[in-house]
Parts: C-alpha cells; structure tokens; sequence
C-alpha cells in the first residue's frame, strides 16, 4: 500500500528504511528528544535503527502496531512518521501519533496524512475511535489535530513524563467514525 500525494508519499514501514529512519531522527533530534525519546534513542545509529525498523515491520504485520513512513519523492528522504498504536481492538480503538521534520512543518503534509491515516484506520482497520495526546504547547499538533477534525475531550494529567522532566499533564483530541460519517 502506496498513498501519494503531490510531493510526498506514505507507505507502510519497511526493513529498507532503517538508514532513512536514522537519518530523519538524528536531523530532528531536538524536535523529538521531548515527546518522541523513545523512537530517538532507538534510531541513533544505523544499527539501532535495524533493530527498530525490524521491530515495527513485525508488530505492523502482527497487527498490534502500525508504524507509517512519509517520503518525500524527489529524494526519497524520510520527512515524517505516523503511528497508529495502542490498539484496542476488543474497545476498536487506538492512538495516532506523529511527527515531522523541521523544514517540512507548517506545509499541511502532516495534515494530509493524519486525514488520509485516520481514515485508513476507520475503513480497513475497522476502529471507532481515534485519539491524538499532544502537549498544549505543541501548536503545531494541536492544528493537526483539530484540522483533521479531532475534538479535544479533556487532559490528562501527568500523562507524558519527557526525558529529565517532571510528568507533564497532555490534550486528549478523540475523532470517531460517526463525526467523520457526518463531514
């Protein structure tokens, strides 16, 4: 499965990709090191990054994870990442979560592929319910989310503890395929 778009594409993650992955995470180092510690610290060296390429192609064809890649055509170059993960298939449910590069923030890329992934959740995947967890500071995924029509529901308090921080209270947005039904 290839989704493409103007100038980038979205594919399912890939054991062909741990060298891009290493890449993408040590070039946006400090953008992940707070909300991403755990995807950064496993993909600082090429080798690292096999072992978590591996990892997620196996938890994706098992089902219980579902890691994607976004690509920018001209080079190939890694530009974003998309999870779909805690899955809760008995409740149909899971989390969304995402990140992208510096240069290609603000472009409305992320946008089109949380749109284009959550509807994929929803259609093959069968869930009901989406969430996105983001920090209130965290403008740009807060517009993500609420471009995609994701409803902010509550906080969660002392949800995310980021590396050498205290436990930091996060936004729940929830999407469900009843509001999607409707626009």
């Amino acid at each position: 499965m290839v989704i493409d778009f103007e100038y980038y594409f979205i594919e399912p993650i890939h054991e062909k990709y741990a060298w891009r992955i290493c890449d993408f995470v040590v070039t946006n180092s400090d953008r992940l090191k707070r909300f991403f510690p755990k995807t950064l610290e496993q993909n600082l060296t090429p080798g690292l990054a096999k072992i978590f390429v591996d990892r997620k192609v196996e938890q994706f064809n098992d089902r219980e994870e579902f890691l994607f890649v976004l690509k920018e055509k001209k080079d190939r170059t890694v530009i974003g990442l998309v999870y779909i993960k805690k899955l809760d298939w008995e409740k149909k449910r899971a989390e969304l979560a995402y990140c992208i590069g510096y240069q290609y923030e603000g472009k409305g890329r992320m946008s089109q592929a949380v749109r284009t992934l959550s509807d994929y959740a929803f259609e093959n995947l069968n869930l009901n319910t989406l969430e996105i967890i983001v920090h209130r500071t965290n403008i740009g995924s807060v517009r993500v989310a609420e471009k995609c029509s994701y409803i902010w529901e509550r906080t969660l308090p002392k949800e995310h503890t980021p590396p050498n921080e205290e436990p930091l209270d996060m936004e729940l947005y929830e999407l469900k395929t009843c509001q999607v039904l409707k626009t």
